[in-house]
């Protein structure tokens, strides 16, 4: 987790794949900087007032222009 939860922001899980990961793994090549593993749906605890905020985050951190894809967004109930 980035960070605990404070003043109206919440937990939310973000679940991220990488496209050019995975369509390498299926041909039998590795992408030339991330891991194999990245063809997986991988899952982040992103702390943020709501998800919006919490999208944006994530997209810094694992941009689109690098092939990452946003599976799924939800609020974490732990």
């Amino acid at each position: 987790m980035l960070q605990l939860p404070i003043n109206g922001h919440h937990v939310f899980e973000v679940s991220l794949y990488n496209k050019d990961v995975r369509a390498m793994v299926k041909e039998n090549q590795h992408h030339h900087f991330f891991d194999d593993q990245w063809a997986d749906v991988h899952v982040r605890n992103v702390t943020a007032r709501d998800e919006t905020e919490a999208v944006s985050i994530i997209a810094k951190r694992f941009p689109a222009e690098e092939g990452f894809v946003i599976q799924q967004v939800a609020e974490s109930h732990f």
